[in-house]
């Protein structure tokens, strides 16, 4: 047996729960595979729990087997399948929620998720004292408490592929493409797809940028020769999507032949990349242990390449700023 310390109080905990909440993410799989697998060999029954708190609410849980998680760490998505969940926003639909977990001898649980999933698990846990570790599952890389989450570092190669061929067209017809990347209010997939694919210019929700400057940026590349560009813009800017900065930006400079492309939800799909398969597996083995050794109520994270553990109410309130030399290097390289 491991040698994982235990914390006295729940040194009896034999059985958890894991599920998957809000929006998907590639490596949820692979991080679902790693806390069934964890579980297993640390001599815990592990329950998978489908559609998220919804099906907690309903009781939709089975036990897991190792072959239960065969053949699924290189797919995206979730076997768990996932839901937003209206009712577990009441205290009926918790109270429903823990009842169907009592009822099964569920101890521990492991959320996979965003901040929704946590900010639900956070209420749960003051409501019941359950012990719950998340696991961050969201592509948009925005919560506090770990280096990068879970899909996020997918999400980035897809949209930087799609950056790709995207340039390829911009370049044949002397286009300027404003394309739009998902991350909510972040600006995380936005600045390294941006960088990763040349973009002339990057819009980020954490930084103030003038429709202006976007003009000047595109006016100075034509006077450096330059015949096509790409936009990067993150979603949830305060300038608005692209589609309403193209339009300004067409207004003023009438002679540029402008094309708009919103990459949506295929950055959300895919198979997940090695980097996340890795990191998925690796915080789905640090959240089973986690609960073994004591944690409750935490989301656990990979920072500076060691597992940390951050309170869930800290991981979603403490904003997680972007590097201001990756700002600087679009601004450099953009000449």
């Amino acid at each position: 047996m491991p040698n994982v310390k235990q914390n006295t109080k729940i040194k009896h905990m034999k059985s958890i729960g894991v599920f998957t909440s809000g929006g998907d993410a590639p490596g949820m799989n692979a991080c679902i595979r790693s806390v069934v697998r964890t579980g297993l060999y640390l001599g815990l029954d592990v329950y998978g729990i489908k559609y998220g708190y919804n099906g907690m609410i309903e009781g939709d849980i089975y036990k897991m087997k190792s072959y239960s998680v065969s053949n699924i760490v290189q797919r995206g998505g979730t076997i768990l399948k996932s839901a937003r969940s209206k009712d577990f926003q009441t205290k009926e639909g918790r109270a429903k929620a823990y009842e169907q977990l009592k009822k099964r001898g569920i101890e521990g649980l492991v959320a996979v998720g965003g901040d929704g999933t946590f900010t639900g698990a956070n209420i749960f846990f003051e409501e019941y004292g359950i012990p719950i570790v998340g696991a961050p599952g969201t592509i948009d890389n925005d919560l506090y408490g770990s280096d990068h989450t879970i899909g996020f570092d997918t999400a980035v190669n897809t949209a930087l592929d799609a950056i790709d061929k995207i340039r390829d067209t911009a370049n044949s017809h002397d286009r300027v493409f404003f394309i739009e990347v998902m991350g909510r209010h972040s600006g995380y997939i936005a600045i390294q797809s941006g960088i990763g694919g040349g973009a002339e210019y990057v819009m980020v929700p954490e930084t103030s940028t003038t429709i202006q400057e976007v003009i000047d940026t595109l006016k100075s590349g034509r006077e450096h020769q330059k015949t096509s560009s790409i936009v990067v813009v993150a979603e949830g800017g305060e300038q608005g999507d692209a589609h309403q900065i193209a339009s300004e930006v067409s207004k003023v400079l009438p002679e540029l032949d402008i094309r708009v492309s919103n990459l949506g939800h295929i950055q959300r799909g895919g198979s997940p990349t090695s980097y996340d398969r890795i990191l998925s597996s690796r915080l789905g083995m640090a959240a089973v242990e986690g609960l073994l050794n004591g944690e409750k109520n935490v989301m656990v994270g990979i920072i500076n390449d060691k597992v940390t553990y951050t309170s869930f109410k800290l991981a979603i309130s403490k904003a997680k700023p972007i590097n201001s030399d990756l700002m600087r290097l679009v601004e450099i390289l953009s000449i």
